[in-house]
């Protein structure tokens, strides 16, 4: 599926201990939240028709591409959520509905005195990645489909297969289903522009307020591997979404789950 019409956003510090091991708690000392667990705020990854670097179509398939400079590139393994966006007559967002998911990496570069988190998440075509296959939201709320699948992720170097975040069930994401929905809609609307943070009503404004949002939902905890290791050319990357009611053996193949599969080039 092609998704250039589609705007795509982000989600910080939806999983325990993400930040932490990223390195980046710090960049978002300033930020005040509801509750001790929300996440930190959302961050613009792709954002269709725009002349900045973020107008870049940056969402590969089979290869992810390093930056041309000491990167310090690691595997972000998320979800993503396809959403129709409904605006009012004044273009504020009143709902999100959850069309369908798949696997993703937000690949970051831990890129020192970055102003903006989007400034570490997009460097050109193929910085980004996504699923070989859609799985149909039957209802964004518990009891639907996404009750019964897993996150996973895995860095092949060498012959050797590493898992490269934590084995996560989706429900373990710190915001989920409802709480989520409402919390997107509500930083869609009102977010400000503020210390790593972007005003997301003007950037929907300026994109001629798509119809569509890909959402990626926050990434989990890594693994050891993950943690100690950046990418490196010739490394292979899997995320994979897999029904955990069903699944047994080697969930790199097979046909009822969402792989993403990329060779670091």
């Amino acid at each position: 599926m092609i998704l250039k019409n589609v705007i795509g956003l982000g989600v910080a510090g939806n999983f325990a201990h993400h930040l932490e091991q990223a390195g980046e708690l710090e960049d978002f000392k300033n930020v005040v939240t509801a509750e001790p667990d929300a996440p930190k705020g959302i961050f613009p990854f792709y954002l269709p028709g725009s002349d900045t670097f973020l107008g870049v179509y940056s969402i590969g398939t089979e290869r992810l591409d390093l930056p041309n400079y000491d990167a310090n590139a690691q595997v972000e393994p998320e979800i993503a959520v396809l959403f129709t966006i409904v605006y009012d007559a004044e273009h504020k967002v009143t709902d999100l509905i959850a069309e369908k998911f798949t696997t993703f990496n937000d690949c970051t570069i831990r890129k020192e005195g970055a102003k903006k988190i989007s400034e570490k998440k997009s460097w050109g075509p193929n910085s980004k990645g996504i699923g070989d296959k859609w799985i149909d939201i039957d209802r964004f709320e518990k009891g639907g489909i996404m009750d019964r699948y897993h996150l996973c992720s895995f860095v092949k170097r060498d012959g050797v297969l590493h898992p490269y975040g934590v084995d996560a069930p989706l429900p373990g994401y710190s915001y989920f289903y409802e709480k989520l929905k409402n919390w997107l809609i509500e930083k869609m609307n009102i977010q400000e522009d503020f210390g790593p943070l972007e005003n997301i009503a003007e950037h929907l404004k300026a994109c001629g307020y798509p119809k569509q949002a890909l959402i990626s939902i926050g990434a989990t905890a890594y693994a050891e591997f993950g943690e100690k290791n950046y990418l490196q050319q010739g490394d292979e990357v899997y995320v994979i979404a897999y029904d955990a009611s069903k699944e047994k053996g080697d969930l790199t193949r097979g046909k009822n789950k969402a792989i993403l599969h990329q060779k670091v080039q």
